[in-house]
């Protein structure tokens, strides 16, 4: 690569456009083949993800590093104003930057725009950086749901609720008079 691993000074976070499919699907299967084995599901994402995120609703934010797809993120419709955070990776040779960090709250940010009022994730315990930069980011563990997974890795079930700058001022209390 040409660039410095130690800056992240031309980091541009970005939404999905033509061209990315294979930086999409390679960053993808080599997270997944480092510590689990690529399931018919991924196959079928990965293979067109035009088909299974974009047109359902979805959306996939990247990042990007002096020119390089270095991290990749899918929100995925499940239900009305609900999306699944899947298919969340950096390359190895750009990790321990705050890219991960900065990818997330941008597709957190993407979710909201979308108009999605929930977030909600299936990792692995394996994934423990990961989970760790979920939990700090809001997301909280919760009991698997009634629906199988489409992972038989999925063993970890997060959700983030998402509330308007609005709501936080109903939160904090209502104004002084």
């Amino acid at each position: 690569m040409s660039w410095n691993p130690k800056t992240v000074d031309e980091l541009l976070l970005r939404t999905f456009r033509s061209g990315d499919e294979d930086a999409f699907r390679s960053l993808n299967e080599a997270w997944i083949a480092q510590a689990f084995s690529l399931e018919p599901a991924d196959r079928e994402v990965l293979d067109n993800p035009r088909a299974h995120i974009l047109s359902r609703g979805g959306q996939i934010c990247i990042a990007q590093l002096h020119g390089e797809v270095v991290g990749c993120c899918a929100l995925v419709a499940i239900a009305p104003g609900q999306l699944e955070l899947a298919k969340m990776t950096v390359a190895a040779s750009a990790r321990g930057l705050g890219i991960g960090r900065k990818l997330l709250g941008f597709a957190i940010s993407v979710a909201r725009q979308i108009g999605a009022h929930r977030l909600y994730l299936e990792s692995n315990t394996k994934a423990e950086a990961a989970l760790h930069l979920y939990e700090q980011l809001g997301f909280r563990r919760m009991a698997a749901p009634d629906h199988p997974s489409k992972y038989e890795r999925a063993n970890v079930f997060m959700e983030l609720p998402l509330i308007s700058g609005k709501d936080l001022v109903t939160i904090a209390g209502s104004p002084k008079r």
